[in-house]
C-alpha cells in the first residue's frame, strides 16, 4: 500500500489504542492484560466511510462490555487533531466506520505526481535476491503457444518483484543435452540423409517440423554429401553443432521481439562440463537417500512425502533428466545465493516440482526457497472456434507466428487478464480490434484521452501546474474522490502481486482505473469555469495518467499519447 495509506491507517490504530489508554484511566473501561488484535478495512461500500474497524468487537469479552458500548467509549476518548481522520460512526452491532479528510485525498494526487515513475515502487522486499526463469524452451525447435504465455507471465512477474522492492533476475535454462537432443541429432540426421536418397522414414516421435527440413538442407548447402561417409556419432555431432546455435540466437531474437531479455542463459551442458551434476550425485549418496536396485541408483523420495521414489542413474550408467535440474536449481540456490528461486512451469509439472524439492531438502537445502508457479493451458479461439494444430506435424502456432497476427501489446496485455493457474481462451479477433471491448486498447485510450486534454488545454493557455492541497481539496464529487481511492491502491496491488505471483491483479488495477477514469470524465468536466477546479482536476488527470504508464511500463506495453 502506498505510504499514505499506511499512514491513514497508522494514525487509526493509533487513535483507538490512544482512546482506550484514556478510557482505561478515567474509568470508562477495565484495564487489561493484552488488547485483542483488531482489523482495520475497507469496507465494500465507501459511503459507510473509508476504513470500518472491528475492535468493538473483539474486546467485547475483554471488557465485559456490549460491542456498541465499548465503541461509544472509544468514540468519546477519541482525538482527531493532527490526523487524516474527518470524523467516525458507529454501524451495525459496533463497527466503527472512519471518514478521511479532504487532506488525505489531496495528498494523494500531489504525492503521485511528484514521485511520477516512481510512483506505485516501494522497499517491501528489502532487496532479497530472487531469480525467475520461464520459457526455457527446449531449443529443439520453435516455442509455441504456452511459451507465449510463459514468456509474458514471467517477465511481467519479474517486473512486479523489482518494483516491490526485491532485487530481481531473469533466466532462460537452455535444454542443451539429454535426451531431447539425442532426438534433435537423430531427425537432424535422417532429414539430411534423405536429401542425398536415403529412404528411412521419420520416426513417430521424432521432430517433423520444417525447420529440421530447412536446417539439414543448410548443412548440406555448406558441406555437400561429404558426412554422409561419416559415423553416425560423427554426422550428428557436426548437425547439432550446426543447427543448435542458431535454434538458440532464434529463441534470443523471437523473445527480444516479445520484449523480453534475460540476464542469463544458463545452459544444462555446462553442469556437465564444470562437474555440477557428478558432484550432486555425490552429495545425494552421501546424505543416505539413494539405494541401487536393479543396477540403478534410486532417491528415497518417498521419504519426504513423495508419491514414490525415482531414478537418478539408470542401469545403462547415465543420469535421468532430473539429475541437471538438481544440479541447476543446488545452482541457484547454494552457489549462487539467491534467496529465492521462482520457476514458471507448465502445469504438467504438478509433480515434477515435489521431487525437486525432496531432492534439495536431502541436500540441505530450504525446498521453501523454490517456489513454482504453474500455468495452466491456452487454447486460441477464432470466431468462436478453437484453432487446433497439431505440434508433431510441424503447424503448431508459434510463437512468432501469433506475433505476426496480435500486436504484442495485446499479447502481453491479454496473457496476463488471468491468474497463472487459470485455463485461458486467447481470442484473436478481440486482440486486434480497436474497440473497447478489447481490454488493452481500452487502457491504452485512456491515456491517450488524457494526453489529449492536456494538450488542447495547454492550447488555450491553461497549463498544467502542480497544485496545493488547497486547489487539490476541491476534488470533492464522488467519481472524483472513486478515482482518488483507486490511485492510492497502485502500491498496494504490486505488493499483492508480488506475494501471490500474480501479474493479473495489475492488469485488472489498471483496467478498472480507466474504468474510474472514463467515469470521472463523463460526469466532471476537466474545463470549468473555476480556475482552481480546472488545475485541480487536471493534476488529478496528470496522475491518472502517470499511473496508468507505469503499470503499461511494467508490462512493457507502449503508452501511446495520440489513438
Amino acid at each position: 500500500m502506498s505510504i499514505l495509506v499506511t499512514k491513514a491507517k497508522e494514525q487509526i490504530e493509533k487513535t483507538i489504542k490512544d482512546a482506550i489508554g484514556n478510557a482505561v484511566k478515567t474509568g470508562g473501561l477495565k484495564e487489561y492484560d493484552t488488547l485483542p488484535k483488531f482489523t482495520i478495512e475497507t469496507p465494500a461500500n465507501r459511503t459507510h466511510g473509508d476504513y470500518a474497524v472491528n475492535v468493538a468487537l473483539v474486546c467485547a469479552k475483554t471488557f465485559a462490555k456490549a460491542p456498541r458500548m465499548i465503541a461509544e467509549t472509544i468514540l468519546e476518548n477519541a482525538n482527531f487533531e493532527d490526523t487524516y481522520i474527518d470524523r467516525a460512526e458507529i454501524a451495525g452491532p459496533g463497527f466503527i466506520n472512519f471518514f478521511l479528510n479532504d487532506d488525505y485525498y489531496a495528498d494523494i494526487v500531489r504525492d503521485v505526481n511528484e514521485k511520477g515513475e516512481n510512483y506505485g515502487k516501494s522497499d517491501f522486499g528489502k532487496n532479497k535476491r530472487i531469480l525467475v526463469e520461464f520459457v526455457s524452451a527446449n531449443p529443439t525447435g520453435p516455442m509455441h503457444i504456452g511459451n507465449a504465455r510463459g514468456g509474458a507471465l514471467g517477465d511481467c512477474l519479474a517486473a512486479v518483484l523489482e518494483a516491490a522492492g526485491y532485487y530481481t533476475e531473469r533466466e532462460f535454462y537452455i535444454n542443451d543435452a539429454g535426451n531431447q537432443i539425442n532426438k534433435f541429432a537423430l531427425s537432424l540426421d535422417i532429414r539430411y540423409r534423405q536429401l542425398f536418397g536415403d529412404k528411412q522414414e521419420m520416426p513417430e516421435d521424432s521432430y517433423h517440423g520444417e525447420d529440421i527440413i530447412n536446417h539439414a538442407k543448410s548443412f548440406a548447402e555448406k558441406f555437400g554429401d561429404s558426412f554422409i561417409s561419416k559415423s553416425e556419432e560423427e554426422r550428428k555431432k557436426a548437425l547439432v553443432d550446426f543447427a543448435l546455435p542458431k535454434n538458440i540466437e532464434g529463441l534470443k531474437n523471437d523473445l527480444k521481439k516479445y520484449r523480453i531479455e534475460y540476464d542469463t542463459w544458463f545452459k544444462e551442458s555446462s553442469l556437465h562440463e564444470n562437474g555440477e551434476a557428478k558432484r550432486i550425485i555425490e552429495l545425494l549418496k552421501s546424505s543416505g537417500y539413494t539405494y541401487e536396485q536393479d543396477g540403478a541408483l534410486w532417491f528415497k523420495a518417498t521419504d519426504f512425502g513423495c508419491d514414490k521414489d525415482f531414478v537418478l542413474i539408470r542401469a545403462n550408467g547415465f543420469p535421468t533428466y532430473i539429475v541437471p535440474d538438481i544440479a541447476y536449481h543446488y545452482n541457484k540456490l547454494e552457489i549462487r545465493k539467491f534467496d529465492k528461486a521462482i520457476d514458471v512451469l507448465g502445469a504438467d509439472h504438478h509433480g515434477y516440482v515435489p521431487r525437486l524439492k525432496a531432492a534439495l531438502t536431502a541436500l540441505g537445502v530450504d525446498a521453501n526457497r523454490l517456489d513454482a508457479v504453474l500455468m495452466q493451458m491456452v487454447r486460441l479461439v477464432r470466431d468462436g472456434e478453437v484453432i487446433k494444430a497439431s505440434k508433431r506435424s510441424g503447424k503448431a502456432i508459434t510463437l512468432v507466428t501469433l506475433l505476426d497476427e496480435v500486436p504484442i501489446d495485446a499479447a502481453r496485455f491479454f496473457f496476463n487478464l488471468k491468474e497463472p493457474n487459470s485455463h485461458f481462451d486467447f481470442d484473436l479477433d478481440l486482440a486486434v480490434s480497436e474497440s473497447n471491448s478489447n481490454p488493452v486498447y481500452y487502457v491504452q485510450y485512456a491515456y491517450a484521452r488524457i494526453c489529449s486534454i492536456i494538450r488542447n488545454l495547454e492550447a488555450e493557455g491553461i497549463k498544467y501546474q502542480d497544485c496545493k492541497n488547497d486547489e487539490l481539496k476541491l476534488l470533492k464529487t464522488p467519481e472524483e474522490r472513486e478515482l482518488i481511492i483507486h490511485l492510492s491502491q497502485f502500491t498496494g496491488e504490486i505488493i499483492q502481486s508480488a506475494l501471490n505471483y500474480d501479474p493479473a491483479r495489475i492488469t485488472h488495477y489498471v483496467t478498472e482505473l480507466a474504468t474510474k477514469f472514463h467515469k470521472f470524465y463523463a460526469v466532471c468536466r476537466v474545463k470549468d469555469n473555476d480556475r482552481e477546479l480546472t488545475l485541480a482536476r487536471l493534476n488529478l488527470c496528470k496522475a491518472t495518467a502517470t499511473t496508468i504508464k507505469n503499470v503499461l511500463n511494467m508490462l512493457k506495453i507502449e503508452a501511446p499519447e495520440k489513438m
